[in-house]
């Protein structure tokens, strides 16, 4: 036994010198798998495989431009102090602008970290409320979305507005008197007639609520402004697979030689005192 053991010894120091003697390209012949340069990922930016790489200002696949149509908003019940669900009177709000938003082609970005406080001037939402008529909207749509864009609160809010008037809305959609039906295919084919860069793919359409009531139409944007193909996020049968849906009424209609009557933005607040100013800022942290 201690022969053996004795013997054991012997072939493992002896082996340990053969490995030590061997030149340097035999000893690292067998690799660490950490040795060798990392593989090309398969993964997209669109797909960020952990928490710290998503919600990264700039870093997104496409824009969905997100178009709410006002009517159905005020329907739901809980709206009543929005200025565009006031009484009969009041401006009609056809389609309003809900947001620009960051995608992922699955999943988005949102909330993104910023150098600079997320902080939406009062000129700046009051030059807003004409398309997007809450001024809780105006900030909240920023802190959520805006700050994934990378673009500040002016850069973001005026490719907003470029990207909202850019797409033409079809005559029946603009200020309908009475209740509607339309299928989902019919609606995103009216809109691909008279915004032809848009193409099938980059639109699509949700649907919710009593009598599957139209809700948004999401057309996909480039980093450019540009239309461009949607991602998982669009799927047309996820965001309403009803045969029809309900058009609701805008819920002041007007006649066309009044729209010129209507302002194209509300009136900008008074100037404020730097006193004021800073107690309102400091109000904030």
């Amino acid at each position: 036994m201690n022969l053996l053991r004795t013997g054991g010894k012997v072939i493992l120091i002896a082996a340990a010198i053969a490995i030590l003697g061997a030149p340097a390209s035999a000893r690292h012949r067998h690799h660490r798998l950490d040795s060798y340069p990392p593989l090309p990922s398969t993964e997209s930016s669109s797909e960020p495989s952990s928490t710290s790489e998503r919600n990264v200002a700039g870093q997104f696949d496409y824009y969905a431009l997100v178009l709410s149509w006002s009517p159905s908003f005020c329907a739901e019940g809980a709206h009543s102090g929005s200025p565009q669900c006031s009484p009969a009177g009041a401006r009609p709000y056809s389609f309003v602008l809900h947001g620009l938003w960051p995608q992922y082609q699955k999943g988005w970005p949102q909330d993104c970290y910023t150098q600079a406080k997320p902080f939406v001037p009062e000129t700046l939402i009051y030059r807003m409320l004409d398309i997007m008529p809450a001024r809780k909207l105006v900030i909240h749509e920023y802190k959520k979305h805006g700050t994934c864009s990378g673009l500040n609160p002016e850069s973001y809010f005026a490719l907003s507005r470029q990207l909202y008037t850019s797409i033409k809305i079809p005559e029946r959609f603009q200020n309908p008197a009475e209740t509607q039906t339309v299928s989902p295919d019919q609606l995103l084919a009216e809109f691909m007639q008279i915004n032809p860069d848009i193409k099938p793919g980059m639109i699509a359409v949700s649907c919710g609520g009593a009598g599957d009531r139209l809700k948004e139409v999401h057309i996909c944007m480039s980093h450019e402004g540009k239309p461009a193909a949607c991602g998982r996020n669009e799927v047309q049968r996820k965001m309403c697979s009803a045969d029809t849906m309900a058009v609701l009424p805008v819920r002041a209609s007007a006649e066309p030689s009044e729209k010129a009557s209507w302002p194209a933005a509300p009136v900008a607040p008074p100037k404020r005192t730097l006193s004021g100013a800073l107690l309102q800022y400091f109000g904030r942290q």
